[in-house]
């Protein structure tokens, strides 16, 4: 764990609205590397929830997020930095939606079939950088003991879960009494910065009529919001693979209010709150968005950035993030961030063999010795990355460690 600089936008702050876009572009392809098959053509009428394609991978379809006309195909980027081919629809600003929806008053009464197929029509997936289907934890023979919703926030800059639970506290307390209800799940853990101070309070304003809800402080320190790290904090737990083995499930907080809003209005997953920021940003602020916004209309819309003299473009976080070489960005569910920064284009030296790579590192890597071994990537355990970019940050030789690793990583996975 370490202290570093950051950078945040007070929960305070208004969340802007800015859902009404003119086009919205759906990816064919996830985050992830889930492939998705469309099933509609060009000219079709769509509605909020209507699926426009299949994967072979994951059975969460693909759904259009605004009413309107598909009116083509296009190549943009999403956050993992890669080009993909998605789908074009003309918003009408009508808000059709496919399937009626309606408040619930009692969101605690589906059973467990009822609850696992909500999240796959509604295409529920992490929200907080993975993108992956959240039906799969749940999916489970398990006994599932302990719910954790990691409201930690540790990326720099990033406040777009904060300005969340600021504003719907409650809501995300009833959605948490009803995924406990409906999996019989007996303990929940809202893990949320220690000094995070004014969201905490809007917990406990409403937390006594939850006894088996918990608010858990987590230290001030980075990357605090990380998994294994979390369970072991708060539970004393080890595990190997995932959570679940220990009889676990960890959600991001805003895929929590994503489900409370599937559950109490049968709303599938159709927007999010994203931190826009950076020295490269007039007023930051935390946006609501359309998911399949492109962000090259947002600034057309909005005069919020500052002249740079060599401006670069990062989506998910000024730690994990990746560089976009244009501003042709689709905003996807597990968008939390993008910035705009200068380029301070600081020359790297060469290794100097310090070890503070592997003082840093989480999982307990040594970075350096990684990149020197490519060929003994899988003795060193360069899978074992979390891309935390701890390595890169603490580097005194300017050295963007994570980065190599996660080619690495890649040549690992071929």
């Amino acid at each position: 764990m370490v202290a570093i600089d950051d950078f945040k936008i007070s929960p305070y702050q208004e969340i802007k609205d800015n859902t009404n876009v003119q086009i919205v572009y759906i990816p064919l392809e996830t985050t992830l590397g889930y492939q998705y098959k469309p099933i509609i053509k060009v000219g079709d009428y769509v509605c909020i929830g209507t699926i426009l394609g299949k994967s072979n991978v994951s059975d969460n379809p693909l759904i259009a997020t605004v009413s309107g006309v598909v009116v083509g195909f296009d190549d943009k980027y999403i956050s993992n930095g890669k080009l993909v081919k998605c789908i074009v629809i003309e918003n009408d600003f009508k808000d059709k939606y496919l399937n009626k929806v309606g408040k619930k008053d009692n969101i605690t009464n589906y059973n467990k079939e009822e609850f696992i197929s909500i999240l796959k029509n509604s295409n529920i997936v992490g929200m907080g950088g993975t993108g992956f289907p959240t039906y799969i934890k749940y999916d489970t023979e398990k006994d599932i003991k302990h719910l954790i919703v990691n409201g930690c926030e540790c990326e720099v800059y990033t406040s777009s879960d904060s300005a969340l639970m600021k504003n719907k506290a409650e809501e995300i307390l009833e959605g948490i009494d009803a995924i406990m209800e409906i999996m019989d799940i007996s303990k929940c853990y809202i893990a949320i910065n220690e000094k995070n101070e004014i969201v905490i309070s809007e917990f406990l304003k409403h937390i006594n009529t939850y006894p088996n809800i918990k608010i858990y402080p987590i230290i001030d320190a980075y990357p605090n919001g990380y998994e294994r790290y979390l369970v072991s904090e708060i539970l004393g737990l080890t595990y190997n693979k995932l959570p679940l083995e220990v009889g676990v499930i960890v959600n991001n907080v805003s895929t929590i209010y994503a489900i409370y809003e599937a559950l109490k209005y049968h709303k599938p997953l159709s927007e999010r709150i994203v931190t826009i920021s950076g020295n490269g940003i007039k007023k930051p602020a935390n946006y609501k968005l359309k998911i399949g916004t492109n962000f090259n209309e947002l600034l057309l819309k909005n005069d919020i950035l500052k002249k740079l003299k060599y401006p670069i473009l990062v989506a998910g976080g000024a730690m994990t993030g990746n560089s976009i070489p244009k501003d042709d960005l689709i905003v996807t569910a597990d968008l939390s961030t993008i910035l705009i920064m200068e380029d301070a284009d600081e020359k790297s030296l060469s290794c100097i063999k310090c070890g503070k790579c592997s003082e840093v590192c989480p999982v307990n890597l040594i970075p350096s010795l990684i990149i020197e071994n490519k060929k003994d990537k899988k003795l060193l355990q360069a899978n074992k990355c979390i891309n935390c970019g701890l390595c890169s940050y603490i580097c005194p030789a300017k050295i963007e460690v994570c980065e190599m690793i996660k080619k690495i990583k890649g040549e690992y996975n071929e």
